[in-house]
This record gives structure tokens, sequence and C-alpha cells, in this order.
């Protein structure tokens, strides 16, 4: 695209470029330079800086600046800048890092990225780090936050971190839990959870030890975006998969559901298999609570079909408990001594223990059973009708 093209696309597109900023005076200057080559539309969040940064956007009459009076995290920043943008009537936010990383001259890459999508979309900048230059630590911690958001969204992606990003203003969540660091990760998981496509562009980099700053505390903000990555991850289990495994059964006809997520799912008959019978055996277990957490950790750990799985595990639904519960019962009795009627008028300690005892024993023996026998005759049944090379 030619720059005039690209100007005009960022017209018609309702593009503005928003700059959060903190103590970078050394580079910010140049960053606003290079950005105003393309647009005007900028908005500068200035989150509390102690250095010269007010003196310089002085100089810049022309953009929106918002002052804030003391330094509150990048997160804080970013969600100013967000909802300024909305108000002044924006549909899209390119974020750029004020500390001489980005290069301005790549505006033009989430431009032609956005133009060829039919859809909203939210694009991350992907760095190469294994350029010379990258610190090391930076490099693992991508990777690291890589491997999260593929758990946490299904989506795999080369670089999550990279703050060089273009964001549909208007399906980003309104409400957000984090102020700092994290509050990147947090955005486009919650995003992706939107079912908002979430892609890479290539971009360039640059680290200058001579001139960055840096305000990412490695101990402090790491702890941060474990707790925050625990949090996804449970809400993942317990709440998105299920949502999303719901809400496409629901859209399909059981034929068609057999057909696309069992049949055509992925992994082999024998994966196939073995997740069923994972399901199968975690839903008879007596793990109440904690099931759809299990079934999804461990076929995640596995690398099992975790939707098989988890269809499987709800073989103990809330219409099938008492049965479940009565077959555990007659399954353990064999194996527990003394009185263990479920039906004694009377209620003491030792009864309610060999009840216990009584369904945990027969519940394993079930869970084991109906694993082992719905394992084999799913592989029968696969290879007979989607046989194998």
């Amino acid at each position: 695209m030619t720059l005039s093209e690209v100007q005009n696309a960022i017209s018609e597109k309702k593009i503005c470029v928003l700059i959060p900023t903190y103590n970078n005076d050394k580079t910010l200057k140049r960053v606003i330079d290079g950005v105003l080559e393309y647009t005007e539309n900028i908005i500068v969040v200035n989150d509390g800086s102690t250095d010269s940064t007010a003196q310089i956007l002085q100089n810049y009459p022309a953009i929106e600046v918002i002052s804030l009076p003391e330094n509150k995290g990048k997160g804080n920043g970013l969600k100013t800048g967000f909802k300024k943008a909305k108000k002044s009537g924006f549909d899209y936010a390119i974020t750029i890092d004020s500390d001489g990383q980005h290069y301005p001259d790549d505006i033009p890459v989430f431009v032609e990225a956005l133009l060829a999508e039919n859809e909203d979309i939210l694009l991350i900048g992907n760095r190469n780090m294994s350029q010379d230059g990258i610190p090391k630590k930076s490099s693992f911690g991508n990777r690291f936050s890589n491997f999260w958001f593929w758990f946490e969204t299904g989506i795999k992606l080369d670089d999550t971190q990279s703050g060089y990003r273009l964001y549909p203003l208007h399906r980003i969540p309104k409400k957000y839990f984090t102020p700092k660091f994290e509050f990147e990760i947090e955005i486009i998981v919650r995003t992706a959870w939107r079912h908002v496509p979430v892609k890479n562009v290539p971009i360039k980099v640059l680290y200058d030890p001579a001139e960055r700053v840096s305000h990412f505390r490695p101990f402090k903000d790491f702890t941060r975006i474990s707790i925050l990555n625990t949090i996804l991850v449970t809400i993942t289990l317990l709440y998105i998969i299920p949502r999303n495994f719901i809400n496409n059964f629901k859209k399909k006809s059981f034929k068609r559901f057999i057909k696309e997520d069992v049949l055509e799912s992925d992994g082999t008959n024998r994966i196939k298999a073995f997740s069923i019978a994972l399901g199968v055996f975690i839903g008879f277990s007596p793990f109440w609570g904690f099931q759809t957490l299990l079934v999804i950790s461990l076929a995640v750990l596995f690398k099992l079909n975790k939707v098989l799985a988890f269809v499987a595990s709800n073989v103990s639904l809330p219409p099938f408990i008492p049965f479940v519960i009565a077959a555990s019962l007659f399954l353990g009795a064999p194996f527990v001594s003394g009185d263990s009627d479920i039906f004694s008028q009377e209620l003491n300690f030792d009864l309610v223990k060999n009840n216990l005892l009584q369904y945990v024993i027969g519940s394993m023996i079930l869970a084991s059973t109906t694993s082992v026998l719905s394992g084999i005759a799913t592989f029968l049944f696969l290879n007979k009708v989607n046989p194998e090379e």
C-alpha cells in the first residue's frame, strides 16, 4: 500500500493510534513523529511520568493527550486510552509502546491485515524473538505466555506478549480486573473467549539497552501474571470449554455432531477411544464438583481429545445420579463389613462411614469397568464406520 492509501484506510476504518507512556522521554518524540507520518489520530496517555515527558507532549498540540496524576500501570493507561478512543468515535486502536522497540513504519502491516479480513479481529505483532539482542528472559517469557494462551483459548500464536497490537474497540470487554502488565494477557484471552479471531502479523523490533527503559519487575509482575493465568485456566476448565461445547451442540443435529465432533475430530481412533474411556471413568468416579476440571486437565496432560472426554464425563448428569449411586452401593457392598443399610432409621458415625466406603469402592469399580467397556466399544465402532489406513 502507498502512504496515501494507508492514510485513507486509517480514516475510513476509524483507526487511532494509542501510545501509553511512562518515563520514556528518550524515545517518545521519535515514536510520535513516526506515527504522525500516517495519521494525526493519536492518543497519548501520560501515566504519571516524572521525567520530561510533559514538556515533550506540549510540542504536539494537534494530538490528544491524557495526563494521569500518578503512575497506575500500563493496563490502567490502556483502559483509559480505550475509553477515550471509543468516546471519540474510533472503531479500532493500534497500540504502540513508547520505549522505541516498535517501528511506526509497521503500521501499514496492521492496516493491510485488517482490510484483508471480513470481520473484526485482534492483531498482535509477531516479533522475531530469535534475533540477536533479544534478552533470553523475554524469549522464555513469550513462550510461557504462548502456551497458556493456547491452553485458555485453543489458539496457537508465536507472540502473545508484544504490545504492538490492533484492537477492535467494540468487541473487547468493557470491564477488566488487572491494572498492570498482566492486563495485556487478560484482554486478549477474554476477547478470544468472545469468539473474536486473534492473529499475529510480522513486525520488526529494536532492543537498544542504551535508550530503552523497561518498567517490568521480574518477580512481582511474573507473580501477578502467574496468578492471572491460574484464574483464567480455572475459568477455562469450569466454564468456557463446557459453554462452547453446549453452544456447539445446540447448533447441530445429533447426526451432524457425531460426524463432525466425533468421527472428524482430532486424533486417531485409538486416541478417541481413550478420550471417551477417560471421560466415562471420571464421570462415574466419586469426584463430585471436580469432574470437569479433572477430565479436561487429564485430557490435556495425556494429549487426548478434550471435547470427547468432556462429553463422556457427563454420564453422571443429574437424571442418572440415583442410578449411579445405587449401582455403586451394590457393587461396593461385598467389600464392606458391618452395617451399611442406607434405609436404616438410626444414624451413627459407623453407618455413615460404611455407606461412604461402600459407595467409594463401588463407584471406582463401576468407573473402571464401564471405562474399559466404553473404550473398547468406541474403538470397535470407529474402526467399523471410519477405518484407518
